[in-house]
């Protein structure tokens, strides 16, 4: 994440494009130090430029890259005295590092909050170079977030007043109209942004919400499509899913259309399966999920049918698939975190206690793993263990109501009716927002106003959701309004909750646990969840663990493999500290002239800093396959580097696709893990 964060920071704020007639630092610390940077080696940055500013206490260049670097470790207060040194020592005649310097500092007093004196130095930075159109940018985002709308429009204006393809201009004015619900003046805007940029994705996605503000579900989804096509855009990946509750029926006809057309495009599978999840479809959405997993091992796949399985409370599939998302990535702890609840969901609770001590252990600053572990120790009996655990959430995210719900319902078992009647006053000032509230009502109970309880579940049950329905299922049971209850848990089994340990073991319902219509409903509905369950296939015979081994040549330090690109044989240096590809122009060149590549191929152009400062663009194309032993992959993106002897190179970005990889340096070989139906 890191890497990413300089580098756009680097593309937003530097100011450095045009040469001046003026002495810039050319020596060795100072050089490397900037080349550092490029390499997004911020340790080795630091180090060279604090050598070149202990060498010429007077270089203000090397301060403002100082500067720069400090705000992205988040050093606000080392980076704001660097940019303060940079504004004072860079000669004033050299106005676009002067204005670079002034654009770092507005950037680091945005990191600090501080807008009033953000505004001011982007306004210094444009009034050193006015043709520079980033500061107006800038400072209309300022705008923008402060609802200043009016004024954000007129700095996007200026930037297309200095340039009329400047696309940012245009997205600017079209997203204000957007927040404005002015639907129409958008759509003129992000046509504008097409226009000049057929292939930036967030054009289509930005007018694709104007439609939907219009109701023309039909050009929506067609924009939507677009942008997913392009990059995977993640705005159109909600609005998708927005579209799936207005329009369900247009989406995923045209989503099905879209992977006819595309054949090959496994992203298709996994999209239809994420639209028929999103409105409780889960065993379409198995099947497009499963599809997706055949074709191509992938994390969140695995996790989507976990989710889906575990809504179905089929759970042993739910951890079949969760086992494989964490096998497909171990380092994602979010995985562990959800084998923990599902788990539980199972009745398997020392077990999901196990899981979450582990989870615990690699992110202890996360406050709702203690919360869910005190849920579960709950659930065990272990009453002091959960309080204990519910306060040390407490401890690190206090906002959170149910945890002062759960505590004082804890509290009040064990007779403290004190620090009870705190938990349950704190539970009603955090959950206040009337259409908003998830669990005031039991506070209200707890603290004696049965009538303001049962008027906020009034208000819940208008959304029909089944968790809401659970919820007032629970609290008529506490009221001892046993029909009331099972009528409510029967309409939140309509609706599809599975939950059927949590249901056995849930105190608030241990008043109709033992009455014989509670017992005949969660019956009937156990057998019909067999039902549900049992057209599915035996996943674990389905899918097994498979190994592909690719060997390699070693020449230094640098493993090269063997591939094919659009059918196109080639070596591509394996570099597993690398997070993109990259190929050079000869072999990009080549390419287009055998027919490997087309114009089609061609996604737009991307910023790079030179070790000089200064900017320089390369072109990103579309590599329509890249093949190395029987795994593939499509549609990836790469840069082409303007350096004609770069080797090609694929880095993590690819490489994490095809599943786990393992490097054996004494076979010469790539192991790499994948998930493949039997």
């Amino acid at each position: 994440m890191r890497a990413k964060i300089i580098l756009s920071l680097m593309i937003l704020c530097s100011t450095s494009v045009w040469a001046q007639k003026v002495k810039r630092p050319d020596s060795y610390n100072y050089t490397r130090g900037v080349e550092a940077i490029q390499n997004n080696n911020v340790e080795e940055a630091l180090e060279y430029l604090n050598k070149e500013i202990s060498e010429y206490p007077d270089d203000g260049y090397a301060y403002s890259w100082i500067a720069l670097v400090r705000n992205h470790l988040e050093e606000y207060g080392k980076a704001l005295t660097a940019a303060n040194m940079a504004i004072k020592k860079i000669p004033s005649k050299d106005k676009e590092y002067l204005s670079f310097a002034y654009a770092t500092r507005a950037a680091i007093y945005l990191c600090l909050e501080d807008t009033i004196h953000a505004l001011k130095d982007y306004s210094q930075a444009i009034s050193i170079t006015p043709n520079d159109s980033r500061a107006y940018n800038q400072r209309a985002q300022i705008y923008y977030e402060q609802g200043k709308y009016n004024l954000a429009d007129a700095n996007y204006n200026k930037m297309i007043s200095l340039d009329e393809g400047d696309v940012m201009g245009y997205m600017g004015i079209g997203r204000n109209a957007n927040v404005q619900k002015r639907w129409d003046n958008a759509i003129l805007q992000f046509d504008h942004v097409i226009k000049l940029a057929s292939n930036y994705s967030s054009g289509y996605s930005f007018r694709a919400e104007s439609y939907i503000g219009l109701k023309k579900y039909d050009k929506a989804i067609d924009d939507v499509i677009m942008a997913l096509s392009i990059d995977r855009d993640n705005k159109a990946f909600h609005l998708m899913q927005t579209l799936a509750d207005s329009a369900l029926v247009q989406t995923v006809t045209k989503l099905k259309a879209q992977k006819v057309k595309e054949p090959n495009e496994n992203y298709w599978n996994y999209c239809l399966g994420v639209i028929y999840e999103h409105v409780d479809k889960y065993s379409n959405a198995i099947t497009y999920y499963k599809e997706a997993l055949t074709k191509e091992s992938n994390d969140v796949v695995a996790y989507r049918l976990a989710n889906c399985y575990n809504d179905l409370g089929d759970y042993e599939r739910a951890l079949f698939y969760c086992e494989q998302a964490i096998g497909l990535d171990s380092t994602d702890t979010d995985y562990i975190f959800y084998k923990a609840n599902i788990e539980d969901n199972a009745g398997r609770t020392k077990d999901a206690i196990s899981t979450m001590d582990n989870f615990l252990q690699q992110a202890p600053d996360y406050a709702f793993g203690y919360y869910r572990r005190g849920w579960f120790k709950d659930h065990s009996g272990d009453i002091d263990g959960a309080i204990e655990d519910y306060t040390l959430c407490i401890t690190m995210e206090p906002d959170y109501a149910y945890t002062y719900l759960n505590r004082g319902v804890l509290y009040r078992l064990k007779g403290d009716m004190s620090a009870a009647e705190k938990d349950f006053k704190q539970v009603i000032r955090l959950d206040s927002v009337p259409d908003e509230i998830e669990c005031a009502q039991y506070a209200y109970y707890y603290l004696g106003n049965k009538e303001k309880a049962i008027s906020i579940v009034n208000e819940m049950l208008k959304k029909n959701d089944k968790g809401d329905y659970y919820d007032a299922a629970c609290l008529y049971s506490i009221m001892g309004e046993k029909e009331k209850s099972i009528d409510y848990l029967r309409k939140a089994l309509e609706l599809g909750f599975r939950r059927f340990a949590h249901i056995e073991r849930d105190r608030d319902l241990n008043n109709i646990h033992n009455d014989e219509a509670y017992k005949v409903l969660i019956e009937e509905y156990e057998q019909k969840h067999i039902q549900e369950t049992a057209t599915d296939e035996d996943d674990s015979v389905l899918y097994e663990e498979q190994m592909e081994e690719i060997p390699f040549v070693k020449e230094g330090d640098l493993c090269k493999v063997k591939c094919t690109i659009n059918g196109l044989p080639l070596h591509f240096i394996f570099d597993t500290g690398a997070s993109d590809v990259s190929l050079s122009s000869v072999e990009a060149t080549f390419m287009v002239k055998n027919g490997y590549l087309s114009s089609s191929d061609v996604v737009g152009k991307q910023r790079f800093l030179t070790a000089d400062g200064n900017v320089s663009e390369g072109t990103v194309i579309n590599l329509k396959e890249v093949k190395f032993g029987i795994l593939h992959l499509d549609n990836i993106k790469a840069s082409v580097v303007r350096n004609q002897a770069a080797p090609l190179l694929l880095g993590q970005s690819v490489l994490s696709k095809l599943g786990k990889i393992e490097i054996d340096n004494d076979k010469k070989i790539l192991k790499i893990t994948y998930i493949l139906k039997k």
